[in-house]
C-alpha cells in the first residue's frame, strides 16, 4: 500500500509510525514481564483495597496452577462471569498464563443465554459471583455438560473487612449460597487459593493461539464468539500504547467499561501488561463513586461510553474534579453527539477527548483521532498503525466508493480476528476476498474525507429505506440532539403499510429533565418543526414517541434491537 492510498498518515502525531512490527510475543509473556518489572506498584484499587502487581502475580499463578492440575491447557475455555472486581483480573491473567482461552460472560445474561454461550464455546470452567451461582448457575447445572468446575466468589472477597461486613448487613452487597452440584466440582475463591500453590506456569503458548473468545451479539441472530489470538491483542495493546504515548509504570487508568465487553477488557489488559494502575468500577451507574475514586487516585487516562460521560456531566461533583493530570478521555462503542462532546471538553480540557472506533472482531481498535494533532469532532479519526481500511459499495461490496461517499467499512490489520468460534459459514461471510486479499467486512457504514478521517454513518442493518432513499439513523439523531428537549434519542424504521418494502422514520426520545413537565404535544410540534427546517423531507420522522428511559445495552449504548 502506498502513501497516497493512506491519506491519513499525514495526520499522525510525531513519533507514531505508519506500521508497527508486532513482536513474536504472547499476552501471557507480557503479563509475566509486567508483574516482574513492577512488582511493588499498585496494580488496582477496588473499593478501598489496593493490590500490587506482586499480589496479582501470586494470585493469578495459583489460579493457573488450579487450571493445570485439573487438566486445562491450550484449547480449553474458561468463562469469567463477574463485574469489574479483582477476581476478574486474577482469573483472566491466570487463564492466559495457563495457556487457556478466556471468554467474558456478562452478569446480565439470563440462565438460558448463559447456557448458550458456555455450550457454544465448550467452557470447562466458570468463575462467577455467589449471587449468580445461586440464582442462575443452579438453574442450568444440567444444561452445560462440558462444564466440569465452578469457582464462586463474593463481590466482597477483596473488600476491607468493615466494608464487606457492613455491606452484607445492609444488603448492599449481593450474596448467594454456594452448594455442591452433581457431576461438577465447586470451589470458592478462598478455597482455591488455599488448595493450590503459586507455581510458575509452564504451558506452551504460541502467538497464534486463541487468547479470547469474545461474544458479540450484532443486530440479529444468536451471539457469535470472535476468536482473538495472543498476537491480535498484543498488536492492539502496542498500537494504543504508541498512539497515546503511555509510559509503563507511570499511568493510572479509570473506566466504566465492563470487563465482559471487549473495550473494557483490553483497556484492563493494557494496564496489566504495562505495569499501570487501574481503578476498578464495579457499578458504572454510580457516578458519585466514580467521582470519589477519581478525586482520590487522580487518573491520567479515562475511557467510557458516551452515555456514561453524559451521566457524569449531570453529577455535580464531576465538574469540581482536578483534570490537570488527565492526558486523554477516550470515548468509544457508540456515537458521541457533537454538543455533548463539546460540553465534556469544557470540563476536562480542550483537545483531551478522543473519539475512536473499533469492533469486537478487531481487538477492538481500528481508528482514533490523533492524541495531540487535529481532532475532527464528529469523526472517529483515522486508521491506526498497520491498519488498512476501505469503503465499498453497499449493494455488492465489491467496488470501492469515492471520497465523501457512504460505503461499508472493510478492514485488514494485525488486530483482525481469526474468525468466529466454530462458525465457518459466519466466518466466511465476515472475512471475504477483496482484490485478492482477505478483508473483514464490518457491517458499519461510513464516509471518509480527503484527509482520511472517517465518520460513522450507521450500522448497515440500522440504515432505513424510505421510498428508495437511504436514511442513516445517526444523521437524523445528530440533528435531533441539537434540540434542547432531547436528552437521548434513537431512530428506527417501521414498515410503511402503503408502500411494501419501504419504511417510515420513527423517533424514540427521552426528554431532558427541564422539559419533562411541559405539554408533550407542544414539544412534539416544536421538534417536528425543527426537523422540517433542518432535514430533507424523507428524513423527517413521521412519528415521535416519548419514553421515560431508552433501553441501554450493558455498556450503555441505546439498544435498537430491543426498540425494534
Amino acid at each position: 500500500m502506498t502513501y497516497d492510498e493512506r491519506p491519513w498518515l499525514k495526520s499522525y502525531d510525531e513519533g507514531v509510525e505508519p506500521d508497527i512490527a508486532v513482536p513474536d510475543v504472547t499476552v501471557a509473556s507480557l503479563l509475566d514481564d509486567s508483574f516482574s518489572d513492577f512488582a511493588e506498584r499498585a496494580a488496582m484499587h477496588f473499593m478501598g483495597t489496593t493490590l500490587t502487581f506482586q499480589q496479582l502475580d501470586l494470585y493469578s499463578r495459583r489460579f493457573a496452577t488450579f487450571l493445570a492440575e485439573i487438566g486445562c491447557g491450550p484449547g480449553d475455555v474458561v468463562g469469567i462471569n463477574m463485574p469489574n472486581t479483582p477476581q476478574y483480573l486474577i482469573a483472566h491473567a491466570g487463564t492466559l498464563r495457563a495457556g487457556c482461552t478466556a471468554t467474558g460472560v456478562s452478569p446480565l445474561l439470563t440462565p438460558r443465554e448463559m447456557a448458550y454461550q458456555l455450550n457454544d464455546c465448550g467452557a470447562r470452567v466458570l468463575v462467577t459471583l455467589d449471587a449468580i451461582f445461586e440464582h442462575r448457575v443452579l438453574k442450568i447445572q444440567d444444561k452445560v455438560p462440558k462444564l466440569s468446575h465452578v469457582v464462586a466468589t463474593s463481590i466482597g472477597d477483596f473488600m476491607p473487612w468493615i466494608k464487606k461486613t457492613l455491606g452484607k448487613f445492609l444488603k448492599k452487597i449481593p450474596t448467594g449460597k454456594v452448594v455442591p452440584i452433581p457431576d461438577k466440582t465447586v470451589f470458592t475463591f478462598p478455597e482455591l487459593f488455599n488448595r493450590y500453590p503459586a507455581k510458575v506456569p509452564n504451558a506452551e503458548i504460541k502467538p497464534e493461539n486463541t487468547c479470547l473468545v469474545q461474544y458479540t451479539g450484532g443486530t440479529t441472530g444468536l451471539p457469535k464468539g470472535a476468536e482473538l489470538t495472543h498476537r491480535n491483542i498484543a498488536a492492539n495493546i502496542l498500537q494504543s500504547k504508541q498512539w497515546f504515548e503511555t509510559e509503563p509504570g507511570e499511568e493510572i487508568y479509570i473506566s466504566g467499561f465492563p470487563f465482559f465487553h471487549v473495550a473494557g477488557l483490553i483497556f484492563g489488559m493494557s494496564a496489566m501488561c504495562s505495569g499501570n494502575t487501574q481503578i476498578l468500577i464495579p457499578d458504572p451507574r454510580n457516578t458519585r463513586h466514580i467521582c470519589k475514586e477519581f478525586a482520590r487516585y487522580l487518573p491520567t487516562i479515562m475511557a467510557n461510553v458516551p452515555s456514561l460521560y453524559q451521566m457524569l456531566l449531570e453529577e455535580p461533583m464531576f465538574k469540581t474534579l482536578n483534570f490537570s493530570q488527565v492526558k486523554v478521555c477516550v470515548s468509544g462503542a457508540a456515537p458521541f453527539a457533537v454538543e455533548s462532546l463539546k460540553a465534556l471538553e469544557a470540563v476536562v480540557g480542550e483537545g483531551k477527548v478522543v473519539e475512536l472506533y473499533g469492533l469486537t472482531e478487531t481487538s477492538p481498535l481500528l481508528t482514533m483521532n490523533p492524541h495531540k494533532g487535529l481532532k475532527k469532532i464528529g469523526t472517529v479519526g483515522v486508521p491506526i498503525q498497520s491498519s488498512r481500511l476501505k469503503l465499498v459499495d453497499l449493494e455488492t461490496g465489491t467496488r470501492e466508493v469515492p471520497i465523501g461517499e457512504e460505503g461499508e467499512i472493510i478492514a485488514r490489520g494485525p488486530q483482525v480476528m481469526k474468525g468466529y468460534y466454530n462458525k465457518p459459514e459466519e466466518s466466511a461471510h465476515a472475512l471475504r476476498e477483496f482484490q485478492e486479499e482477505k478483508w473483514l467486512y464490518t457491517g458499519d457504514v461510513a464516509k471518509m474525507d480527503e484527509d482520511g478521517y472517517f465518520t460513522i454513518v450507521d450500522r448497515a442493518k440500522d440504515m432505513l429505506n424510505v421510498g428508495g432513499y437511504k436514511v442513516f439513523s445517526r444523521e437524523v439523531e445528530e440533528t435531533l440532539y441539537e434540540h434542547p428537549a432531547v436528552e437521548l434519542c434513537a431512530i428506527i424504521g417501521v414498515p410503511n403499510p402503503d408502500r411494501p418494502g419501504s419504511e417510515r422514520v420513527k423517533a424514540m426520545i427521552q426528554l431532558a429533565s427541564s422539559y419533562k413537565d411541559r405539554d408533550q404535544g407542544e414539544i412534539e410540534q416544536e421538534i417536528m418543526d425543527y426537523c422540517r427546517e433542518n432535514m430533507a423531507p424523507y428524513k423527517v420522522p413521521k412519528t415521535i414517541k416519548f419514553v421515560d428511559e431508552l433501553p441501554l445495552t450493558p455498556i450503555g449504548k441505546v439498544d435498537k434491537k430491543a426498540l425494534r
